[in-house]
């Protein structure tokens, strides 16, 4: 198995790419849709968008065959798949099957927002335990001692803290 040295890029809302076309507002956070392509790099090829329908608006984006994908939708109830597939609640999520691309429709009066996420699937064991995911439980067995003796990347972690979250 090959290590990879971990990495991080900040993107900050003013450095995000948007493309405005027929009644949509796409973000562009990972990849590409409409001819706009992300500033970030992603060593397995990602797809991250943030999209905005107006009523009437129409989205095709093709999505890799062979990738796994899902849609999140954060408000209204847009239509995926053919035109009359029956439409999406606000906070379900969307898996997608196999094939080239996804189609939406938003046939409400209101505004749809979702976020597409989609990758080339890295095919490797996952193994989860408490807050770490490696690929054995020997690396889990290994994660924890590091964490616990502040050491491999976690020199800092004493004083990591989370603020709360408050919502108005």
């Amino acid at each position: 198995m090959i290590r990879i040295e971990p990495s991080y890029q900040e993107l900050q809302e003013k450095d995000v790419v948007k493309v405005e076309k027929d009644g949509l507002r796409v973000s562009v956070i990972a990849g590409d849709c409409l001819g706009i392509k992300s500033p970030i790099y992603t060593r397995t090829p990602t797809m991250y968008l943030d999209v905005i329908m107006q009523p009437g608006a129409v989205f095709h984006q093709p999505i890799p065959e062979g990738w796994n994908a899902f849609a999140y939708i954060l408000e209204g109830t847009p239509t995926f798949g053919t035109v009359i597939t029956p439409a999406i609640s606000a906070h379900l999520t969307v898996q997608l099957g196999p094939g080239d691309g996804i189609s939406m429709w938003n046939k409400s009066d209101s505004v749809s927002r979702f976020v597409l996420i989609g990758g080339q699937p890295l095919n490797e064991p996952v193994v989860q335990h408490g807050p770490f995911v490696m690929n054995t439980w020997e690396e889990i067995k290994q994660a924890i001692y590091d964490f616990q003796h502040a050491q491999n990347g976690f020199e800092k972690a004493a004083s990591w803290r989370s603020d709360p979250v408050t919502y108005a």
